[in-house]
């Protein structure tokens, strides 16, 4: 089978040649210059009023290399580029996705009350860095009980390393993991084993090196909103149609000639879009009246706002949930600086809201926002609209060593933590490494030249040096460079671990813990309305958490948040479907529950009663 997505913009191959198209309204005057393995050449594009430019090469086809030439001399890639042998600032490739041949032919996708999500980097998830490589460790995936991989942004970058939210050219997966056939043939494989494959995407920003599109095309931003990378894409002023339709058909790109069964929308609260509709509830529209069609796709959200209405009937199937994670780390670690401010005082209550609402900021003011309301109510939502996570890119990542929540809290917690993760009704997310407790930081890292990566090394240390760990003694300067290779080397995973002492064992415990959301709960998933979730505190740090899932049965977690046992006043109902640690239920008759020990019951029988 053949897939391709067709758009007004970049290099089409056609039966007699290839297309090329540009928009480019600040220029006068534009060239093409083309490179084959025959020979070369330079031709004028022809122009038009509303700023498009084009030029049509007879007898090529796949394999061309060409750069577009400005006015004043200097080549520019295709910022709708399919693939960058040479890097974000070296000449385009012309790709026929024709020449690829899917074997999914069949493959429909799988609901979303079955996912369980593994977010990975490609150039860190193996030795090898790459896609090929990734495919091999698709078993091992399977294997543990994941049903969805997540891959981090892929758009060529500036460099050979970078986490992928610094991408320049967001048609084009970037070379250093390999060629766009590579990329397709990890979706292929997956496919083959039963396992969605999602695309972290970034609509927000373009990278702050390589991107060449203000010298040619200026109306891509607006002076009219700022963001922290300067001005902001142009979704809602003039000349903005063009720029929605470049997202767009991006977004539609990767779902149709990829294959992905989903993207993650990175940081959409610093997308500025007056529009109506706006730029995230009209991709949402294109894709579910194009791949959604035949298909089950769906899209997430990374959102600060807490916009509850973006989802369900909004479009989006869920939202990465901060705030479950941030309740939890409060409760592990004890640690209170930045965003964690907001759970401080009340970390138990916030994280039962979290599960039993989805957000635990629903409108109320946030002290780390400087008592800016955030959020918008969304118990009405089903708890599969939420995506929770112990650890992610980001929370392991921002961290200045880049540490992992196994080397943060006593194991006891982190167990406890877990199971509560992967056993509530929310979506679970892992993170690479996460399921045998890897060794390996997750650390901050890119491939800026010259003043911009020492901007970006000095950036680093004076943002961490605000964190009261790092205000004193000149630790600051301690923090790994971002921008040397050694960082990015220390980020690799270490698989040789996973067969090793307490690393195997975690391996077994989360593999175990996602055995028993496949039998027991995903089946009961399907169709779970909202406001289907309570929640109470049990004493001052002590937490219990009731849903009514599809069938009528309740699902009960409790859970103690502290190293002391917690007396319970009644012996809790329904059939034992886990117990952390194994004795909790022996205990349990005894109406105490030890120290970070988590329950996870199923009552079968309870008729109308509220959950």
């Amino acid at each position: 089978m053949i897939r391709r997505h067709d758009m007004p913009f970049g290099a089409m191959v056609e039966a007699e040649g290839v297309l090329f198209r540009l928009w480019a309204p600040r220029v006068q005057q534009l060239e093409i210059a083309l490179s084959w393995a025959g020979g070369e050449k330079r031709r004028p594009m022809a122009g038009a009023a509303s700023g498009w430019w084009h030029y049509f090469a007879p007898g090529l086809g796949s394999g061309v290399c060409y750069q577009f030439l400005l006015p004043d001399g200097s080549a520019v890639p295709d910022p709708a580029s399919r693939y960058q042998p040479e890097d974000a600032q070296g000449p385009s490739l012309v790709i026929d996705p024709a020449a690829y041949a899917w074997q999914d032919c069949r493959w429909r996708g799988r609901p979303w009350y079955e996912t369980v999500i593994y977010e990975l980097h490609v150039g860190t998830f193996t030795p090898e860095g790459t896609f090929r490589a990734a495919m091999k460790r698709l078993d091992d995936l399977a294997d543990l009980g994941i049903t969805a991989v997540e891959l981090m942004p892929l758009a060529d970058f500036p460099g050979r390393r970078d986490w992928g939210y610094d991408g320049v050219l967001p048609f084009a997966p970037d070379a250093v993991y390999g060629r766009p056939e590579d990329l397709k043939a990890l979706v292929d494989a997956a496919h083959g084993k039963g396992l969605m494959v999602f695309l972290d995407v970034v609509y927000n920003h373009f990278g702050p090196e390589g991107n060449a599109l203000h010298r040619y095309a200026e109306d891509f931003f607006t002076p009219r909103h700022h963001t922290p990378w300067g001005p902001a894409i142009n979704f809602d002023g003039p000349n903005s149609r063009v720029v929605r339709d470049f997202f767009r058909h991006n977004a539609l790109y990767w779902l149709e000639e990829y294959h992905f069964d989903g993207l993650r929308f990175d940081a959409v609260h610093a997308i500025c879009d007056d529009s109506h509709p706006d730029i995230l509830e009209e991709i949402a529209a294109a894709v579910a009246a194009g791949p959604g069609q035949d298909r089950q796709i769906h899209l997430m959200l990374e959102n600060d706002h807490n916009a509850a209405h973006y989802l369900g009937s909004g479009g989006y199937r869920a939202q990465w949930n901060d705030d479950f994670h941030h309740a939890l780390h409060v409760l592990l670690t004890g640690e209170k600086d930045g965003y964690y401010r907001d759970f401080a005082d009340q970390p138990t209550e916030h994280l039962g809201r979290c599960l039993a609402e989805g957000f635990a900021w629903q409108g109320q003011a946030s002290v780390y926002r400087g008592q800016r309301a955030r959020g918008e109510a969304s118990a009405y939502l089903p708890p599969i609209a939420f995506v929770n996570f112990l650890q992610n890119h980001d929370q392991i990542g921002n961290r200045a060593r880049g540490e992992r929540l196994s080397r943060l809290c006593p194991a006891a917690a982190l167990r406890a933590a877990v199971a509560v993760l992967l056993l509530a009704p929310a979506v679970p997310l892992l993170f690479m490494g996460e399921e045998f407790a890897a060794i390996s930081p997750f650390l901050f890292f890119c491939d800026f030249s010259g003043e911009l990566s020492q901007a970006v090394r000095e950036g680093r240390r004076q943002e961490f040096a605000a964190f009261a760990h790092f205000s004193t003694g000149g630790t600051a300067t301690q923090i790994p460079d971002p921008g040397a290779e050694s960082t990015f080397i220390a980020s690799t995973l270490d698989w040789t671990q996973r067969s090793r002492g307490p690393h195997a064992d975690w391996l077994q415990y989360y593999r175990r813990l996602l055995q028993i959301r496949r039998d027991e709960i995903v089946p009961r998933l399907a169709g779970v309305p909202g406001d289907s979730g309570t929640w109470h505190l049990l004493g001052k740090t002590g937490l219990a958490v009731h849903w009514r899932l599809a069938d009528g049965a309740i699902l009960s977690l409790y859970g103690q948040w502290a190293p002391e046992p917690l007396f319970l006043d009644l012996i809790p109902k329904g059939r034992m479907v886990f117990a952390q640690p194994p004795e909790a239920t022996a205990l349990l008759q005894k109406k105490r529950l030890p120290g970070w020990g988590v329950l996870c019951l199923l009552d079968e029988d309870a008729g109308e009663q509220p959950p």
